[in-house]
């Protein structure tokens, strides 16, 4: 079974039509998101041109059977805290942002699908990079 935490980078390559997150989407059995993704989009929409299809989009993605929202608890907290220490310990440093997205996929047993490289540094979750398409 294939079940992906969609993060905010891969979402606007999936509507921007990036042909290797669609294909990722769609053979996913189930996608998610979560809260701390969700805000990164919003913010996101309020300083675009496009707030209102942005959000018609969004709402319309939520909508379907195979796409969740996962909550953030004192479990993610814990693993958020372990990514942190290990992440600060190797001299790494990364978006706050990012280390809660990281310890809601260790949470859930979720691969990260993403644009952005510095998830593979993280070495408590499964990360699917979808780097520069090579041509």
């Amino acid at each position: 079974m294939s079940r992906i935490l969609l993060d905010t980078s891969a979402y606007s390559a999936f509507l921007r039509g990036d042909t290797r997150i669609r294909r990722c989407v769609q053979e996913a059995d189930e996608v998610f998101v979560n809260p701390v993704i969700l805000g990164e989009l919003k913010a996101g929409f309020f300083r675009g041109r496009h707030r209102k299809k942005n959000e018609r989009e969004l709402t319309s993605f939520l909508a379907s059977p195979r796409v969740s929202v996962v909550g953030l608890d004192e479990g993610t907290s814990e693993r958020y805290a372990v990514i942190l220490d290990s992440l600060r310990s190797g001299g790494i440093p990364i978006p706050t942002n990012d280390v809660w997205i990281a310890a809601s996929a260790m949470q859930h047993g979720l691969r990260v699908a993403t644009t952005d490289r510095h998830f593979r540094k993280v070495s408590q979750i499964l990360v699917e990079w979808f780097g520069p398409a090579e041509g």
